[in-house]
């Protein structure tokens, strides 16, 4: 409790003193059959080991900060030696240098644990992350829109078509648009990864639109010879949106109130035959 590692924001006294009591029952009983980290008689402790590295990554904690709580059982347990065999004292260094060495090991393991844990996080993270990112919305009946803002790499892709390809299936939408306005370049791997999702769209029968073309990414492409000659591209999202209610066979038109017959708004109504 007197430890530096006391985090008082991030964990109460009851959970750390039922931490601290767990794995000292824990390794006290270890102890008594084997003194090897790696043996079965310390699966119990690697197990708690386990739980406490997950919870405390998941509160916070650092991984020095998770370390410095297992090493901070030294001074309890080399106390109760240096009263129990202070009349031994060859045996009390021997303990002492056993039971440091074991703390060590311990420290070490936790620290490995914590990591991984933490690398499990950031990974579920990124992939959270990559969800949100790629938001399909629904323009118009039977029209989608997908704003892409970042760059896209492989990984991205995937999660970018099965997000497209799952809701054309879920609102067996006709049309497809790609914003990419808000993606900062666009070089061989971004656009053959476009065109892998464009192309994938087509196989669900859906027209996919490709727009945010700037002038800047219309040279780039250009320069770097990548053929879209096969996919319809239009600079604004407004203009693929048009062309898609084009495609659907719908107009825009402007609503005039009954009274003054002044303009208030627009609708979109299907074009007569």
């Amino acid at each position: 409790m007197a430890s530096s590692t006391r985090r008082p924001d991030l964990m109460g006294d009851d959970e750390l003193k039922r931490q601290a009591g767990d794995l000292l029952a824990l390794l006290a009983q270890a102890s008594e059959k084997e003194s090897d980290l790696e043996s079965d008689a310390f699966a119990p402790v690697r197990e708690l080991l386990k739980d406490i590295a997950q919870s405390r990554t998941e509160q916070g904690f650092t991984p020095t900060e998770t370390a410095l709580f297992i090493l901070s059982l030294k001074q309890p347990v080399f106390s109760s030696f240096r009263e129990s065999l202070k009349s031994k004292p060859n045996e009390l260094v021997t303990q002492l240098l056993e039971s440091g060495n074991l703390f060590d090991k311990l420290a070490l393991y936790t620290t490995d644990l914590t990591l991984q844990a933490r690398d499990r996080t950031i990974a579920r993270q990124q992939e959270e992350m990559l969800e949100l990112s790629t938001p399909v919305v629904k323009l118009w009946d039977g029209i989608l829109a997908l704003p892409l803002i970042g760059t896209l790499d492989s990984a991205r892709t995937q999660v970018v078509m099965e997000s497209l390809l799952s809701e054309i299936v879920a609102t067996n939408s006709q049309v497809a648009i790609i914003d990419i306005t808000g993606v900062p370049t666009v070089d061989t791997l971004v656009a053959q990864h476009l065109i892998k999702t464009i192309t994938a769209a087509r196989l669900m029968g859906a027209d996919c639109y490709l727009s945010g073309i700037r002038p800047a990414i219309a040279q780039t492409i250009v320069h770097l010879g990548i053929d879209l000659r096969d996919i319809q591209t239009k600079a604004k999202l407004s203009d693929a949106f048009a062309l898609a209610l084009q495609r659907m066979n719908k107009v825009v038109v402007s609503a005039k109130t009954k009274n003054t017959g002044d303009s208030t708004g627009g609708s979109v109504k299907s074009k007569e035959a």
